[in-house]
């Protein structure tokens, strides 16, 4: 039997349209929301503007991270597992939800939802803003107006009880990862399984690259994550050197060196990317680099040069050859 009473919320009414289990769900910061909804215009057709199953995916929201349309968690904290309920919200509330709506459509549609957002201040993002893409959205744009809101809840997860992304851990659980994703990185390692081993240091590096986002670049708080971050990177192209991606060692390497242009490791696992594509030149150049900064590599720099001398000298026979079959292909027509 459907149910009609007013959130204690300004501008929200709430119908249950089919009760759910239990007592309301406990929630704490980073509790996570799954659930799927509808989105309906307050007019005569109730037209759907939105509707999740349709876009094929459920929708999920993590309590206390600052999701644009915030009366959603307010909406969903009202509500048991298994309810479905309509809830009717005022402008005060909506005034969000073409944005929102643009970014899940994105989403659902493969796409960045960052796609065509222009960094620009003041009056230009309000132009920017009047056009989402979608016509519907638009027209939301230009005449707020209050909304309908169907959701089903399926469930409310503890923040320990999934793997959260990294951009959902506070400032403390992404510290507390590094480590563990660190040493994950390197038991993988020894089990040869560098694709995973490489995933696991990357996941730690984005971690130290959010923190850093907020840290003055070069002071001291900078720094301390910075002098984390190094190793991590080194150790991600390692595993990329082991699966032949030299162009990312390449890529990776490279941006490290433009930070910090004494890292004897930095230059030695460049130098051998530059050399197995053949970079002869700049290989060389590498190796020498790390000969002078490092001389206890002194040894393992000679071995590196040699293999690259014989590798070279093979290929320059191998081309040789190649190029007189050619000649001499070219004479017989």
């Amino acid at each position: 039997m459907e149910e009609t009473y007013l959130l204690n919320v300004e501008g929200v009414k709430k119908k249950i349209l089919h009760g759910g289990q239990g007592e309301l769900p406990k929630l704490q910061d980073g509790s996570k929301f799954t659930f799927h909804f509808q989105t309906l215009k307050d007019d005569f057709e109730r037209t759907v503007i939105d509707d999740s199953r349709e876009a094929g995916m459920p929708m999920e929201i993590i309590v206390g991270k600052m999701f644009k349309l915030e009366i959603w968690e307010t909406l969903l904290s009202s509500m048991r597992i298994g309810e479905v309920a309509e809830f009717w919200c005022d402008i005060i509330h909506t005034g969000m939800y073409a944005l929102v709506s643009r970014g899940m459509r994105r989403i659902a549609e493969g796409r960045d939802p960052l796609e065509g957002q222009k960094h620009r201040c003041g009056m230009g993002n309000m132009f920017d803003y009047h056009s989402t893409g979608y016509d519907d959205l638009d027209e939301l744009q230009r005449t707020p107006q209050p909304l309908i809101f169907i959701m089903e809840l399926f469930r409310v997860e503890d923040p320990s009880a999934y793997k959260r992304d990294t951009w959902a851990m506070s400032k403390e659980e992404k510290l507390a990862a590094v480590p563990v994703l660190h040493s994950e990185g390197n038991r993988l390692v020894l089990r040869r399984e560098f694709a995973q081993a490489a995933a696991k240091y990357q996941e730690a590096v984005i971690c130290l690259r959010n923190l850093q986002a907020k840290e003055k670049p070069w002071e001291d708080g900078w720094l301390k994550l910075e002098s984390l971050v190094t190793p991590l990177v080194l150790n991600y192209c390692q595993c990329q050197l082991e699966l032949g991606e030299y162009y990312e060692v390449l890529e990776h390497t490279t941006e490290l060196l433009q930070k910090h242009n004494d890292n004897a490791k930095a230059y030695f696992k460049r130098a051998k990317a530059h050399a197995a594509v053949w970079n002869e030149r700049e290989a060389r150049e590498d190796f020498q680099r790390v000969a002078h900064l490092d001389p206890s590599m002194a040894a393992a720099v000679k071995k590196e040069m040699k293999q690259l001398g014989e590798r070279m000298r093979k290929k320059h026979v191998e081309d040789r050859k190649r190029y007189q079959g050619l000649f001499q292909s070219s004479q017989g027509l």
